[in-house]
């Protein structure tokens, strides 16, 4: 039995209408996990096997919510935002290092006696930039600071592992890394493999808040059809008693209207095992802890 994290960096339940791209297409494994009703104040889901509910990303703070402090806050089961008073980010704020450092999910999984694992792979030029400004993601300084790997082209190469756009075009075309080129159907299969070596593997993917950025249609379609490609073989083919855990860290891409975040409910989404005892998230806050209650 594991867990199955998938951040999806700036996806919040927008209005519908032709600035969501979830109104414009149809895409299948956003319309299994939400009943169809992908959008603000849906029909909350909440089935012994199946969790799906809009929970709060604004964190009792004024202004748009970032992801430094969302991830922190989501990561480590602490209000990062009320701890240094301000929404901060891309990167986490030094006043709320600490606890990515000390308190995250990987730390208190690790501390069960149970092993977590970080499913993205980063390049080469990924690591002599972040160790030369010594300047680390959310999802990274956690990692690193639970004694886990950060994975590269070597876990690429051996399986182990997926890029940040889930296939890997991007290592090769604008890299020159020679990997072979995949589906996201067997990105996702990749995952499956691995899964039952851990009892929390987390995986994140960020396009989605960069076209968000971009106010752009194309774009959307362009990260939401791997995407949704992915997680549609996940729903079909994980194993009964694992649970996949969704959610976002704040609102972006729902609204192409605008470039900046947005205020937006996120979807947690559950699937699988014991999707009921994450009933009582209302918030970031409390992710971690629906996480633990499973692992």
């Amino acid at each position: 039995m594991a867990v199955i994290f998938i951040f999806i960096d700036g996806v919040g339940l927008g209005e519908r209408g032709a600035k969501n791209p979830f109104s414009i297409s149809n895409y299948e494994s956003f319309q299994i996990l939400s009943d169809g009703d992908f959008f603000e104040d849906p029909k909350i889901i909440h089935q012994p096997d199946h969790l799906f509910k809009p929970i709060d990303a604004n964190l009792e703070v004024e202004g748009l919510p970032q992801s430094g402090t969302g991830q922190t806050t989501m990561f480590t089961g602490v209000n990062a935002s009320k701890v240094i008073g301000k929404h901060f980010g891309p990167y986490p704020h030094s006043g709320i290092k600490p606890l990515l450092k000390e308190q995250s999910v990987f730390h208190a999984v690790k501390e069960m006696g149970k092993t977590p694992y970080f499913l993205n792979a980063y390049p080469p030029i990924f690591f002599e930039i972040a160790e030369k400004r010594n300047r680390w993601s959310c999802t990274t300084l956690m990692t690193k600071s639970a004694g886990l790997r950060l994975n590269s082209i070597k876990e690429i190469e051996t399986e182990e592992a997926l890029t940040a756009e889930i296939v890997q075009n991007a290592w090769r075309d604008r890299l020159d890394i020679n990997i072979p080129k995949i589906t996201a159907t067997d990105a996702a299969q990749r995952l499956l493999n691995v899964v039952p070596e851990y009892d929390l593997l987390l995986y994140e993917y960020y396009l989605t808040d960069k076209a968000g950025h971009n106010k752009s249609e194309a774009d959307a379609e362009r990260v939401l059809k791997p995407l949704d490609e992915f997680l549609y073989h996940i729903l079909k083919n994980m194993h009964s008693s694992d649970t996949l855990v969704i959610t976002s860290d704040h609102g972006n891409l729902e609204d192409l209207s605008v470039k900046t975040h947005t205020r937006n409910a996120v979807p947690l989404m559950v699937y699988g095992n014991k999707a009921d005892q994450f009933s009582e998230v209302e918030s970031l806050v409390d992710v971690k802890d629906g996480i633990l209650k499973v692992v």
